[in-house]
């Protein structure tokens, strides 16, 4: 197939990337060490480190691991929300030679033990809010080397202490726990700094990272993230920022998603690191009203959601009084924008959302909006640098141009497979390109836009519906806060939809939301049922769980 798209690049975009000019992230880090020194890379909760500093402590750390008989290739879980420690441990894994496992912190102790086994990790560094659940655990992992960390511990002085026993002792969100094995990771880095750290020789094909895959479709899968595979995504996504107005070593980055998620994980981690942002970590972003005030004391930049988290902010009435003028890049992933929110968000804070699109298995981008000049709002843009996508129809045959098809991706920063699972690696291929399980099409320019998942398309009565389109429609209802539409077994259709809603307006009727979608959507297309809720179930990054709404529905109905 012809790279159509490559036509429709936009000025200063390269249509290539140089794999060469890092051999790993490490050369990364110290290249930002070197031109950034002693300004801010992070900050969280008033508490700052700067670029030195970042050097420094995570050196520390890594020379303590290497001390600790810790090895090349070792794989080390980190276990925590965004806070200051989360950088210093992940620069301190990666420069020890180890291999980061990124583990999201609301993990069940099954969870948690699935991802350990199957990592085979030898170390973790985890939140003391969390230790009980691991403890429950450990015996059954090969986990040797444990360093707890508290909240509060980069603060440091009598404020850390205080927010410290405050979180322990007066909100008690520390449940009681015995790990005899553990030391504090403070404890950790002050005795780094005792030793001699050594720079281990790190190839381009060497894991980096395995970052799990959320296992909403099945078992959690671990995905064999490269050196390589890292650098080249936050090189693709820096040839698209070089033609946008940011500027090295000045713009403030906001980073409310979690970085153990792969789309903060490389823009948000590696990208900001690579242009010397400060990078600003949100520790609790569902306090939505707490982050809005935190919002309020910095100069943004950029900053990167998604759908949930950004309607989330636009319905906080102080939102609109934060300052929107040095806002440049406000990157939009995980899930579909809704047009209705972004066109919210541009009126709010005078950008558009530019929409990505990638998975864990590509590092994550595949698919990115140019970053300067017109976003298209719904689309999701064009193939980055060094990337080839296809739209593929069932038997592996390109589709035509409009028509919708799986899209397939291929480019260096498609992993390297998943962790000891070659028949499930093998399943996701079709010659070199990943099959990404979604359905999008192309248009005659070359921009793409995500229809929807495949496995969560409903059959009305032979007819594909995509919920996607059902969502963005009654999204556009301003009664309406959220909705997730999902399908529902149906003796007369096959499968009926069912919109499920929280209301922003406790006047809204289900007559009401059926009627709007008769003036919007042809007939088969209209929700049979729609039922309103509290919240919806959400992941870890915000994304609306259909899965878990059709299995609340259908318990409902058993």
């Amino acid at each position: 197939m012809d790279k159509i798209w490559l036509k429709s690049y936009p000025e200063g975009i390269p249509a290539e990337i140089n794999l060469d000019e890092y051999s790993s992230l490490l050369d990364l880090f110290d290249e930002s060490i070197a031109k950034f020194g002693n300004q801010i890379a992070y900050e969280n909760m008033g508490a700052t480190l700067t670029f030195n500093e970042l050097d420094e402590k995570s050196a520390a750390f890594a020379a303590y691991l290497q001390r600790k008989g810790l090895k090349k290739g070792d794989r080390f879980v980190i276990q925590s929300p965004n806070l200051i420690q989360y950088p210093i441990a992940i620069f301190g894994v990666l420069r020890a030679g180890l291999i980061v496992v990124n583990t999201n912190p609301l993990y069940t102790p099954k969870e948690m033990e699935h991802q350990f086994t199957d990592s085979g990790a030898k170390g973790i560094l985890i939140l003391a809010n969390f230790a009980s659940n691991l403890e429950k655990i450990i015996q059954n992992t090969d986990i040797e080397h444990v360093f707890v960390t508290e909240v509060a511990d980069m603060i440091g002085g009598i404020k850390g202490w205080a927010m410290n026993m405050a979180i322990k002792y007066l909100k008690k969100m520390v449940p009681a726990y015995s790990l005899p094995q553990a030391i504090s990771f403070t404890d950790a880095l002050y005795e780094g700094k005792k030793y001699n750290y050594s720079k281990p020789k790190i190839d381009s094909e060497d894991i980096a990272f395995l970052q799990y895959t959320g296992g909403t479709t099945g078992v959690s899968k671990g995905a064999m993230l490269t050196h390589r595979n890292i650098v080249a995504n936050m090189q693709q996504l820096v040839a698209w920022i070089n033609a946008s107005p940011i500027e090295e070593g000045v713009e403030t980055g906001i980073t409310a998603l979690p970085l153990y998620h792969i789309f903060a994980l490389t823009f948000n981690c590696f990208g900001f690191l690579r242009y010397g942002v400060k990078n600003v970590l949100i520790t609790n972003p569902r306090d939505m009203k707490g982050f809005v005030e935190e919002l309020k004391k910095h100069k943004m930049g950029m900053i990167s959601g998604v759908n949930t988290l950004f309607n989330g902010l636009l319905n906080q009435p102080e939102f609109k009084n934060v300052d929107f003028s040095h806002l440049k890049v406000a990157l939009g992933g995980g899930m579909a924008v809704q047009e209705a929110v972004n066109n919210r968000w541009k009126a709010v804070t005078g950008k558009p959302i530019a929409e990505a699109y990638g998975l864990t298995e590509t590092s994550p981008g595949l698919i990115v909006n140019p970053l300067a000049g017109d976003v298209r709002i719904g689309w999701i843009g064009l193939p980055i640098s060094s990337t080839d996508v296809r739209i593929l129809d069932d038997a592996g045959n390109d589709v035509e141009i409009g028509q919708p098809g799986e899209i397939c991706g291929k480019g260096p920063q498609v992993m390297k497979g998943y962790w000891n699972r070659p028949e499930e690696t093998a399943n996701t291929m079709i010659g070199d390109y990943f099959k990404t399980g979604d359905i999008g099409i192309m248009d005659e320019e070359g921009y793409f836009k995500i229809v929807d998942r495949k496995k969560e398309m409903i059959l009305v009565s032979g007819f594909n519906v995509y919920p996607n389109e059902i969502e963005g429609v009654i999204a556009l209802n301003d009664k309406v806060l959220e909705v997730g539409v999902i399908g529902i077994p149906d003796e007369k259709s096959h499968e009926a939809i069912m919109a499920c809603i929280v209301k922003k307006d406790d006047s809204l009727t289900k007559e009401e939301i059926r009627a709007f979608c008769k003036e919007h959507l042809t007939g088969y297309k209209v929700p049979k049922h729609v039922v309103f809720k509290e919240e919806l179930p959400k992941s870890n990054v915000g994304k609306i769980l259909r899965r878990v709404l059709k299995e609340e529905q259908m318990a409902e109905k058993s």
